[in-house]
């Protein structure tokens, strides 16, 4: 079985998501697609599932033209998807999800969930899956979930598994029992295309590599490419994909949170007593599967959240029941997870976005009137210090590339005096290339002496920045480590387990 995409174009608008794309996958083999975010992958693929028509170019099957109206079209003909955000009904069990658009009835019509349950059963045997059929989806680690997924795409006897950045919300572990699962597939016969941006796995997974740049394909590579070869090809010119700090010299500590608990209107807790700090001059980093209640706790400081209990202290000065304006007053800068939504206007200028947290007096604005004169010119000089790449500070900040936004929310942040950096998930969806330069500013940040709460769900990013690493589960801190704790036990923690000898 061979499936073969020709020419593949797609339009949006102005925009080439994807310009003549070609590439083969066989049976029993395993492609990686690989290329920074927004390069035009995921677009690439929903084309090859029948969720977006192609403009131009061709899809085969074993030679023959496949023509997709949809999903169903593409499932029909064997081809299965493993969505990055799982496509699940939390309150179904699992056999229900199987079933869910191809319901089997028996008799008078009823639905047959004896044989959906008895297709888990034999799918979960025969991959060593262990999953019970009967079991809800929302009670399932996400690890499991994700394996619900891989069963309703085998339930359908699919010959092409397409996985979607599948290891963004996973531990350590659960990747590398999905790197076995997909092997495990590989050797049944089934065609796989893999789609990451992270270097480690595919190269530890792929038979073979294809980048793609800017909606192109750019080159193929082995996976006996070095990391800063496939940087380099991802993002067009060398990359240091080394972080290069200096031991941490931290003073006193300067962030101390007590017996935090957050909780939403229901009461249910978020962060459950959690404490901390943070020393001037040191970066703590938070790791953690999504969901653990990082976004509470970065929420919390910023006075963001209605129900917070406990102390959140910055040097003299108590945050808990503080504004926002307050908290930014004192000194603190905050990435905040999801630029779009919470870091930028994207009506607004790039030079208007680069003053919104100082909008309310001196030096932008003065008897109530911006002072157009000193933001233009500190505008350009902020521009040419973070290499924002865009046509002018006239831009609308939503017209810019992903990395670049991200490039004007960190200019806004440290372009001022900082007790306290918050950064959550700062490099989430920017490419190599910016996640070099943004790394060189925390790690500068923390030279300067100013602590740092670093969010991500990157656990190289984790590792590679933080001085001391605290790993959250259910709201809760398992435990606060070194940054050189070996990557298994992190996981194991990130998992709820506290090892041996690890304090709380």
């Amino acid at each position: 079985m061979t499936l073969e995409l020709r020419g593949i174009t797609k339009r949006f608008g102005p925009l080439v998501a994807n310009d003549r794309i070609s590439l083969t996958v066989g049976e029993g083999e395993i492609l990686a697609l690989l290329g920074e975010n927004g390069a035009g992958k995921s677009t690439l693929m929903n084309v090859l599932y029948g969720l977006y028509q192609a403009d131009e170019g061709e899809i085969f099957l074993d030679g023959a033209p496949l023509r997709l109206s949809g999903p169903g079209d593409a499932m029909a003909a064997g081809i299965g998807m493993v969505h990055q955000h799982f496509m699940l009904v939390p309150v179904f069990t699992v056999a229900e999800n199987v079933m869910l658009g191809h319901e089997a009835t028996g008799f008078a019509g009823t639905l047959d969930l004896d044989a959906a349950r008895q297709r888990v059963r034999e799918i979960s045997q025969r991959f060593g899956f262990d999953v019970d059929p009967d079991a809800l989806v929302e009670s399932l680690p996400v690890g499991v979930q994700q394996r619900v997924e891989i069963i309703k795409a085998l339930s359908r006897d699919a010959r092409v598994l397409v996985f979607d950045e599948p290891t963004a919300v996973l531990t350590p572990q659960e990747t590398d029992e999905l790197m076995g699962i997909m092997r495990q597939l590989r050797a049944s016969g089934t065609a796989i295309v893999f789609i990451s941006h992270k270097l480690r796995e595919v190269r530890a997974i792929a038979d073979r590599i294809t980048v793609i740049r800017r909606g192109a394909v750019v080159g193929e590579a082995s996976p006996t490419a070095t990391n800063a070869e496939l940087a380099a090809l991802m993002v067009g010119r060398p990359v240091e994909l080394t972080v290069h700090k200096e031991p941490a010299q931290p003073g006193p500590d300067m962030f101390v949170v007590r017996d935090l608990r957050v909780t939403d209107d229901a009461g249910h807790a978020h962060l459950d007593g959690i404490s901390f700090t943070i020393a001037r001059g040191e970066v703590l980093g938070v790791a953690g599967v999504q969901g653990n209640g990082q976004t509470e706790l970065t929420e919390a400081i910023m006075g963001l959240q209605a129900h917070v209990h406990g102390s959140i202290r910055l040097a003299d000065h108590e945050l808990v029941g503080r504004s926002v304006r307050k908290v930014l007053d004192a000194g603190v800068g905050f990435i905040p997870e999801d630029r779009q939504v919470d870091g930028l206007v994207g009506e607004f200028t790039i030079a208007e976005n680069l003053m919104l947290n100082r909008s309310h007096g001196k030096p932008f604005v003065s008897a109530g009137t911006i002072r157009s004169g000193y933001l233009e010119d500190f505008a350009q000089r902020t521009l040419e210090e973070y290499d924002v790449r865009a046509s002018g500070i006239q831009a609308k900040a939503g017209q810019l590339s992903g990395g670049n936004q991200q490039k004007v929310v960190v200019a806004r942040e440290l372009s001022r005096d900082l007790n306290l950096l918050v950064a959550a998930q700062p490099t989430r969806g920017v490419d190599v290339g910016s996640i070099e330069f943004i790394h060189k500013q925390v790690v500068a940040t923390r030279d300067a002496g100013v602590p740092v709460l670093l969010v991500s769900t990157e656990l190289d990013e984790i590792v590679a920045l933080s001085d001391r690493i605290m790993v959250l589960y259910r709201g809760q801190v398992v435990g606060i480590v070194p940054a050189d704790t070996p990557r298994e036990t992190l996981g194991l923690m990130m998992a709820g387990e506290r090892p041996e000898g690890t304090a709380a």
